[in-house]
């Protein structure tokens, strides 16, 4: 199952990546040459500062929902992981071997899938599909990479032990918000 929602995934992010192409093109009136093609190939073969700032924008929203958990706020945390589902579909995939593709696809669906349950949950099952979104997130960034040092953060606590990613090596723990604040440690820094 797992990996048809990965091969819909890819053949829905390739049809938007080609519909998008299509409309710009149809929108200039003029026929793209083969000059504008070698660029544009040039372009998706490495990372764009505009693909930097969607990375790092979806980082952002992540943390920002991750704050939403540790103020133990339901309701932002519902827009949160509404905006970071909007976030992470926006991701460009397109400078990726088809290996690493299939695996970033079926990262980022994943992620999604968990950010929109995320957003339409109670507290206590936002932090449930955290956890697993917080992997999907580690995952994501050993493929992206990121511009800022990450601190990988783990709570021996909850559910068996839980993982999630932070900007600063200060604990805020996000599976048990104000009762249980402090509680984790730094697992590792992720450069």
């Amino acid at each position: 199952m797992k990996s048809v929602n990965k091969s819909i995934a890819t053949i829905a992010l390739t049809t938007m990546m080609i519909v998008t192409i299509s409309c710009k093109d149809e929108k200039k009136g003029n026929e793209v040459s083969s000059e504008e093609i070698e660029m544009n190939d040039a372009k998706k073969m490495s990372m764009s500062a505009s693909e930097k700032v969607k990375v790092e924008t979806i980082l952002s929203d992540y943390f920002n929902l991750k704050d939403a958990l540790v103020d133990d706020d339901n309701d932002k945390a519902k827009t949160l992981g509404n905006t970071l589902a909007k976030s992470l579909g926006s991701l460009d995939q397109s400078k990726y071997s088809e290996n690493k593709l299939e695996k970033l696809a079926g990262i980022i669906a994943d992620a999604t899938v968990q950010s929109k349950h995320i957003s339409e949950t109670d507290i206590v099952k936002q932090r449930e599909h955290f956890k697993i979104l917080s992997k999907d997130l580690t995952n994501m960034v050993a493929f992206t990479g990121t511009e800022n040092t990450l601190y990988q953060q783990f709570c021996p606590m909850y559910d068996g032990g839980s993982a999630w990613l932070s900007k600063s090596n200060n604990i805020k723990n996000p599976y048990y918000g104000s009762k249980m604040l402090t509680c984790g440690k730094v697992q590792k820094e992720i450069n």
